[in-house]
C-alpha cells in the first residue's frame, strides 16, 4: 500500500474493489451506480439502490461482501432465486450458500458445518426463516457484517408483492450483537414506496440512489390484437430460435397457451402455482438449461431467474399495474442485447384484474380501513396501466415519467414512436445549444431549461436585461425561430443522452459536449411525423457477433461444459462473453481474461476448452 492509499483508505478500497471487480466477476469496469454504493457500503453507511433490471445490483452488495470482515446474509423471496445467485457465485470460486425450506437436513447439516466455520462469506434466505430458533443461533454466533434486503419493495403494502414476511426484518436487525450495514435493492419503487421501505426498515441516514429506469436496449410496444393467440403464432414464426417468456393472467390461460403452442408444433413449457413442487422445478430447468426455448408463466415465475438471453417477453394480458409489468418485462435483455416486450390488450383484460383487486387478501392482518385503502390504491395503478395500453402517446416516456423519472417525450423505440415519428437531424441545435451554456458558464452563469430556451430565442424579459445578453452573448436568439416547445423538447432529449448534464434543474456541459463539438458529431432525435403511416418497417434485430460460425462452436462448447458440470449454460459464461470472444479470438491466459465476464477461477475452470475451440477455428480457417 503507498503512503497515498494509507492517508485515504476510500482510495485503496476502491482500487481493491476493482481487483475483485475484474478477478471474481471478470469485469473491467464498475456500471452506473455500482460504484458509489460500493463506496459507500464499505464506509459503513446504509444504502438504498433503485436499478432496473440488469442494471447490476447483486454486485453492488457481492463485491463488498467479500471485502467485509464477516457474512453477509442477503434476504431474498424466492428459493429459485437464492439457488440461481449461489449457483452464479459458486462458478466464480466465491464461498455462497443458501437455506431455504425445499433443502434436507443432510444439505442444512452441511451448510451449517461451513458457517459454523466461518467459509461462508454470503448466504441466502427467505424473511420468513429469520425468526426460526436455528437461524438466530447462527447470527448469534457468525459475526455479520451487512444485511442485504433484495426485491426490498416487497417490505410495502403500497408495492405490488407485498410480503408480511419482510416487516420481520428490522426484529432480526436489532437482535444481532451488533448492527450491521443494511443494502436493500430494487428495480422498481415509486416515490411512495421508497419512503415507506426506508422508515419501515429503519434505514439510518441512508445513502440513496436511482440510476434511472430507462433500459434503452427494451424494445416496448402494445397490440390490440382480435385474436391473441394468432398474433402470438404470428410473432413466434417471426422469432423461430429466440428465447422468450409469455406471461398469462390465469393457470388455465397458461395450461391452454402451452397445449395449444405444443399442438402448433412449437415446443413450450408451463409454469404456475396449481403445478406441484416437481413440475414447476422441471419446467423451470427446461427453460434455464436451454432445453426448450419458450415457458408459459404466471408472474410467479421469473424473480429468481438471472437468465441474461431472453429476447422477448410476451404478455398475453395487461398486468394490474405498471410496476409488475416493469419488471415482468425487465427478464428481457438482461445481457444488454436489442430485446422485445410486447403486450396484448382487450378490454377483457380490466375486467379480470379488477376482480383480482376485489378479491385479494394478501395481508389478513390488515384492518378493514386499511384494506380499502389498499384496494382504491389497487385500482388506481390498474387505471394508470390501462392509460399506458390506451394512450396515443411513446410507451417509454409513459413508464419512465410514472417512476418519477425524465424521458423524452418521443423515444424511437418503442410501438407509438416507430409508427408515429421520424428522425430529425438536431446537430446544428445541439451545437447552438451547447455553445450557448459554454458561453453562460464562461460568465459563471446558469440556468434551468426553461431559462436557457428564452435566452436561445432572444426573451426580453427583465430578468434577463440586467446581463446585457445583446451585446455580450453571441448566442443570444440565435434559436428564436424554434418554438419554446421544441426547444424545451430537445434539451430534454440532449439531457437524456447526456450530452448535457443537469443538476438542482440548472444545465451544465460536460466531456461529451465538448466530444461533440470538438469531434463534429452529429444527431437526430425522434418526433411525431405530420401524417401517420400504418406500419413501420423498424425492428429490433438482435446484436450478433463478429462470426456467427466460431460463436456456435462456443455455444457447443458451452453447453458440452455446462452439461458435464449440471450448470445453466449461461452460469458457465453469457452470450455476451461469447461475442467478446469472438471479437478478441483469446489464446492465451492473458488474452482469455481481457474477455468482458471472464475472472481468474473461470480462466482456470474453462479457459483451456474454449481456447482450444478458437485455436482450432483459425487453424481450419488459414488452410481454408
Amino acid at each position: 500500500m503507498t503512503v497515498s492509499e494509507k492517508r485515504n483508505p476510500e482510495k485503496s478500497n476502491f482500487v481493491t474493489a476493482r481487483k475483485i471487480l475484474k478477478q471474481c466477476f471478470g469485469y473491467d469496469s464498475f456500471l452506473n451506480g455500482q460504484a458509489e454504493l460500493i463506496s459507500h457500503i464499505l464506509e459503513g453507511q446504509d444504502v438504498f439502490g433503485i436499478m432496473p433490471t440488469g442494471a447490476g445490483k447483486s454486485i453492488c452488495y457481492q463485491l463488498p461482501a467479500l471485502m467485509l470482515p464477516g457474512m453477509t446474509i442477503v434476504i431474498s423471496p424466492l428459493i429459485s432465486l437464492m439457488i440461481d445467485q449461489v449457483s452464479a457465485l459458486r462458478a466464480n470460486g466465491i464461498p455462497a450458500a443458501c437455506l431455504h425450506s425445499m433443502m434436507d437436513g443432510n444439505a442444512c447439516k452441511n451448510i451449517l458445518h461451513h458457517i459454523y466455520n466461518r467459509e461462508i462469506k454470503i448466504l441466502y434466505t427467505a424473511p420468513e426463516r429469520l425468526e426460526t430458533p436455528s437461524f438466530r443461533r447462527i447470527a448469534e454466533e457468525v459475526p455479520v457484517s451487512m444485511v442485504t434486503v433484495d426485491e426490498v419493495h416487497c417490505v410495502s403494502q403500497w408495492g405490488q408483492d407485498f410480503r408480511p414476511g419482510y416487516l420481520k426484518i428490522p426484529d432480526f436487525v436489532s437482535s444481532l450483537p451488533y448492527r450491521p450495514v443494511l443494502s436493500v435493492f430494487t428495480a422498481t419503487a415509486t416515490k411512495e414506496v421508497a419512503d415507506d421501505v426506508r422508515n419501515l426498515l429503519h434505514l439510518h441516514q441512508p445513502f440513496c440512489l436511482t440510476t434511472g429506469f430507462n433500459r434503452e436496449n427494451l424494445y416496448f410496444a402494445v397490440q390490440h390484437p382480435r385474436d391473441k393467440f394468432q398474433a402470438l403464432l404470428d410473432f413466434l414464426k417471426q422469432h423461430p430460435a429466440q428465447t422468450g417468456i409469455i406471461y398469462c393472467i390465469s393457470r388455465r390461460l397458461v395450461e391452454q397457451v402451452t397445449e395449444d403452442l405444443n399442438c402448433a408444433g412449437i415446443p413450450a413449457v408451463r409454469y404456475h402455482a396449481g403445478l406441484n413442487d416437481n413440475e414447476r422445478q422441471q419446467s423451470q430447468n427446461d427453460f434455464i438449461y436451454d432445453k426448450v426455448r419458450l415457458i408459459v408463466a404466471t408472474n410467479a415465475f421469473g424473480m429468481g431467474i438471472d437468465k441474461p438471453d431472453v429476447s422477448f417477453v410476451i404478455h398475453y394480458n395487461m398486468p394490474k399495474n405498471l410496476e409488475s409489468y416493469y419488471q415482468e418485462a425487465g427478464r428481457a435483455g438482461r445481457d444488454g442485447s436489442p430485446a422485445e416486450c410486447i403486450l396484448f390488450y382487450d378490454g377483457g383484460d380490466i375486467r379480470i384484474n379488477q376482480f383480482l383487486i376485489e378479491n385479494s387478501s394478501e395481508n389478513p392482518q390488515i384492518d378493514q380501513k386499511t384494506r380499502e385503502l389498499l384496494r382504491q390504491k389497487d385500482k388506481q395503478r390498474l387505471f394508470m396501466m390501462k392509460k399506458y395500453c390506451t394512450d396515443n402517446a411513446c410507451l417509454r416516456h409513459y413508464m419512465l415519467s410514472y417512476f418519477g423519472d425524465t424521458a423524452p417525450a418521443v423515444c424511437g423505440n418503442c410501438s407509438f414512436c416507430q409508427t408515429n415519428c421520424e428522425q430529425k437531424d438536431i446537430t446544428l441545435e445541439t451545437q447552438k445549444m451547447i455553445s450557448c451554456i459554454y458561453h453562460l458558464h464562461e460568465k459563471n452563469l446558469y440556468f434551468d431549461a426553461k431559462s436557457l430556451t428564452q435566452i436561445l430565442r432572444g426573451s426580453k424579459a427583465k430578468k434577463y436585461q440586467i446581463y446585457h445578453f445583446e451585446t455580450s452573448l453571441s448566442t443570444y436568439g440565435i434559436m428564436k425561430e424554434c418554438p419554446e416547445s421544441e426547444c424545451l423538447e430537445m434539451i430534454r432529449f440532449l439531457v437524456s443522452r447526456s450530452l448535457l448534464s443537469e443538476k438542482n434543474n440548472l444545465l451544465y456541459v460536460n466531456r461529451k459536449s465538448a466530444l461533440f463539438l470538438k469531434e463534429r458529431q452529429t444527431l437526430s432525435m425522434p418526433v411525431k411525423k405530420i401524417s401517420f403511416p400504418t406500419e413501420s418497417s423498424q425492428q429490433n434485430t438482435k446484436n450478433t457477433c463478429t462470426d456467427e460460425n466460431l460463436f456456435r462452436l462456443l455455444d457447443q462448447c458451452r453447453d458440452a461444459v455446462a452439461k458435464k458440470q449440471h450448470l445453466p449454460p449461461y452460469i458457465v459464461f453469457t452470450d455476451m462473453t461469447l461475442r467478446d470472444m469472438c471479437r478478441k479470438l483469446p489464446v492465451s491466459d492473458m488474452a482469455f481474461l481481457s474477455v468482458s465476464g471472464v475472472g481468474r477461477v473461470k480462466l482456470e475452470k474453462y479457459g483451456d476448452a474454449f481456447m482450444n475451440v478458437i485455436r482450432n477455428y483459425i487453424t481450419q480457417n488459414r488452410k481454408d
